[in-house]
């Protein structure tokens, strides 16, 4: 039995029974049959049935907030506000389906030559917690579109969002299209390697995407899109608009509580605005309210893991044993109930630092001085990661030289900690493999098929 714990006062939110091998089999079975049909269904058609699932979604909106946010903690208004930014995803998925999937044509006078985009079958999506709704509907939409049907195991932390996508999709015209599963680790490692499935898509950690980019390649060889995470970097320049640097980076680093894949977690502030910096950051960070994230007026949940707090406070103790400067938090609070860590603001911190260089998924800001834009560059390229990366200048020029430079899926300029649908989300080194969003979203979710006639003899 898998038991949902709340993080903000540790009750139980939810009992929920892991599928048996024989409902595993039986799921599995029905998806195929599913596929066999859908993967000739009209686009246009397709677009209206998952549309029917969209809207099934949006009439069950307020309960599937509120169940995201007492699984995972975020507040329940950013609850909200993701829930708005699934259906702007799915919209821009469905905008660009038509141009994207449509064959394209190679014309040669006594030959038919084109290249289809075939649907691959069943796509497993191994779902991550942090953001429950938009991380699943980045991957089941284009899927669905294409042709492919969806298999969903969600994380353990947010089970009830895996049951409310298989109840939106499951049931509609074709039925089967997304199929909920509650999985162990073994039945998850043991479904990975079952033929039946055409695609894996993973986000979490790491070293669970190598495991499972490993057992894949044990058994066949299908593609796996894997979303792994970030040490995502801002660089403010020596000409950026000060007060509005601050507040966007130190949102960018605090929203969702820090439990953002490409939450901006270290910052390189020029010389000459260092101190103004500092200082503007460590006001914008005492406004925020924590607590019950049911509340109105909350600005920050508990953190969704239990051992989150006690992970973080090793990371700042490490910055400050390196000469780091602990200017606001580094603590855990002891006046609240459940996984809080305060949000915290370093200064003068070595980039070898463990916070510097371990992804933290928690409400940090470690900050260091740089002299100059090289010296920027070459601090914000040290990581084995490479999701996104943010220059905050008023110059474009200077966006631009460093844009090119920069070992990042996506580089920002004056924002952060944004995905627009319409570019594609991309990781370099080890943020991952493989994009969704955008038209090149539906690339690794098809395969291409030539079509060769040749009409004359």
């Amino acid at each position: 039995m898998l038991k949902v714990t709340n993080p903000y006062d540790h009750s139980t939110v939810a009992e929920i029974a892991y599928d048996s091998r024989e409902q595993i089999d039986a799921k599995l079975t029905a998806a195929v049959a599913a596929f066999e049909h859908w993967r000739f269904v009209p686009l246009a058609e397709r677009i209206r049935i998952v549309q029917a699932g969209l809207d099934r979604l949006k009439s069950a909106g307020e309960t599937i907030a509120r169940n995201v946010t007492l699984q995972m903690g975020k507040p329940l208004a950013q609850a909200r506000g993701e829930l708005n930014t699934l259906f702007d995803r799915a919209r821009q998925s469905i905008t660009d389906a038509p141009a994207t999937l449509a064959p394209d044509v190679l014309p040669k006078e006594n030959f038919i030559r084109r290249i289809e985009h075939e649907p691959l079958g069943v796509v497993f999506d191994i779902a991550a917690w942090n953001y429950p709704l938009i991380i699943p509907i980045n991957v089941i939409v284009p899927a669905l579109l294409a042709g492919n049907v969806i298999v969903i195991k969600h994380s353990a932390k947010t089970p009830l969002t895996g049951q409310a996508f298989g109840e939106a999709f499951g049931g509609l015209d074709v039925p089967n299209l997304v199929t909920n599963l509650v999985l162990t680790h073994e039945q998850t490692a043991e479904l990975i390697a079952d033929k039946r499935v055409a695609h894996v898509s993973f986000t979490g950690s790491v070293e669970g995407g190598q495991g499972i980019y490993q057992s894949v390649a044990k058994s066949r060889l299908i593609d796996v899109g894997l979303e792994l995470g970030g040490k995502d970097p801002a660089y403010v320049a020596a000409d950026a608009d000060l007060e509005f640097a601050a507040a966007n980076v130190v949102d960018g680093a605090c929203y969702n509580a820090g439990q953002s894949c490409c939450a901006v977690e270290r910052v390189y502030v020029h010389q000459s605005l260092y101190p103004q910096f500092l200082e503007r950051a460590a006001a914008v960070l005492s406004e925020y309210r924590l607590g019950n994230p049911l509340e109105e007026g909350i600005t920050m949940g508990p953190l969704a893991s239990r051992s989150a707090p006690k992970f973080l406070q090793g990371q700042v103790d490490d910055a400050v044993r390196r000469g780091g400067r602990l200017l606001v938090g580094g603590r855990i609070p002891t006046d609240l109930p459940g996984n809080f860590y305060l949000p915290t603001l370093l200064a003068d911190v070595e980039n070898a630092a463990r916070i510097m260089q371990e992804e933290s998924f928690g409400p940090l800001l470690p900050v260091c001085p740089v002299k100059s834009d090289e010296e920027a560059l070459g601090l914000m390229n040290d990581s084995a990661f490479g999701l996104t990366a943010s220059v905050w200048t008023s110059d474009q020029e200077r966006a631009e030289y460093l844009a090119r430079r920069l070992s990042a899926g996506t580089i920002f300029q004056n924002r952060c900690d944004y995905l627009d649908p319409a570019l594609p989300w991309t990781g370099w080194g080890d943020s991952g493999k493989g994009s969704t969003l955008s038209r090149f979203g539906f690339y690794h979710l098809t395969h291409r098929k030539s079509i060769h006639f040749r009409c004359k003899t």
